[in-house]
């Protein structure tokens, strides 16, 4: 009995590839962004307008602008601390300035509010906030209001803001 092999060109090979995983692992009194404030897609019109990303999720709006799709978000942060634990949380601004990549225009965002009971406003001033979870374990939404002027140039539009949390 003769037993051989054969190559043939074109024959299949086996591949690899790489994938990713991540997780980020709280330690206590820590503080992390997990999500950016997203406003999404929208049409100016010919007068002042506002759209307002709630904490919770969502867009309404004010004024002759029109929503595209719906990729908004509010932006998400969270951290550990212990149960029942108080914190004061703030914001640097009570406005900030978002400006035209490429160029000069600007808008504005204002009126922050925080996911909780009751929704708050989040202001330059420290407001308490309760981390009401046994773990310790917080996460809450960040929405804001943006002013969109009459006939606002096309484009993306960026800005950054900071959140202070102080463990109480």
């Amino acid at each position: 009995m003769i037993l051989g092999g054969l190559a043939l060109p074109g024959t299949a090979r086996a591949g690899q590839a790489n994938g990713r995983s991540e997780i980020v692992v709280l330690r206590n009194l820590s503080f992390i962004k997990i999500d950016d404030l997203e406003f999404g897609a929208m049409i100016p019109g010919g007068a002042a307008s506002t759209v307002t990303v709630a904490p919770g999720g969502g867009r309404t709006t004010t004024g002759p602008v029109t929503l595209v799709g719906s990729a908004s978000q509010p932006a998400q942060f969270g951290g550990r601390g212990a149960a029942n634990q108080n914190l004061l949380l703030s914001i640097n601004a009570n406005s900030i300035t978002l400006t035209r990549a490429g160029g000069t225009q600007t808008m504005i965002v204002d009126t922050f509010t925080v996911s909780s009971t009751p929704v708050t406003n989040l202001t330059t001033v420290p407001t308490l906030y309760r981390i009401s979870s046994s773990t310790g374990i917080f996460q809450f939404g960040l929405g804001a209001r943006l002013r969109v002027g009459a006939n606002q140039a096309p484009g993306n539009y960026t800005g950054t803001f900071r959140l202070t949390l102080i463990y109480q």
